[in-house]
């Protein structure tokens, strides 16, 4: 099953955070897992770093991955639906990127691993699959 890892993850991992979620990531990378990024993660990641070389070396790590290249206005109408739905839940995301993530998640069956509370009430309301 192919695992979609969020920003929040991958963030602390570069920045050499251990935790729970970092020492999953490291695992997976090494059983050679299929960790797959989709567009909104690399931007998130890539646009938060500030020196010039460690965004290179970000971006040439992250090139290694494969890349769950999607229809943008249909996943876009898919999150949209999936953040109304969960609000008539009396839910709400405070990220609608996230919506957007977890969408992509449940369509293409993949699990995450995440580091955010949005998506414990995502994974607690609906289909979205945790890696833990």
């Amino acid at each position: 099953m192919k695992i979609i890892v969020d920003t929040s993850v991958w963030i602390d991992f570069f920045n050499g955070q251990v935790n729970e979620q970092t020492t999953k990531l490291k695992q997976l990378i090494i059983d050679d897992e299929e960790i797959v990024l989709i567009p909104v993660i690399i931007q998130e990641i890539l646009q938060g770093i500030r020196q010039d070389n460690q965004f290179k070396l970000v971006l040439s790590l992250l090139k290694g991955f494969p890349v769950f290249k999607r229809e943008a206005v249909a996943d876009a109408i898919g999150a949209a639906k999936l953040y109304r739905n969960l609000r008539k839940k009396g839910i709400t995301i405070r990220k609608s990127n996230d919506c957007l993530i977890a969408y992509i998640c449940i369509k293409t069956g993949s699990r995450i691993l995440f580091k955010d509370r949005d998506f414990d009430m995502i994974t607690e309301s609906g289909k979205l699959k945790n890696i833990f």
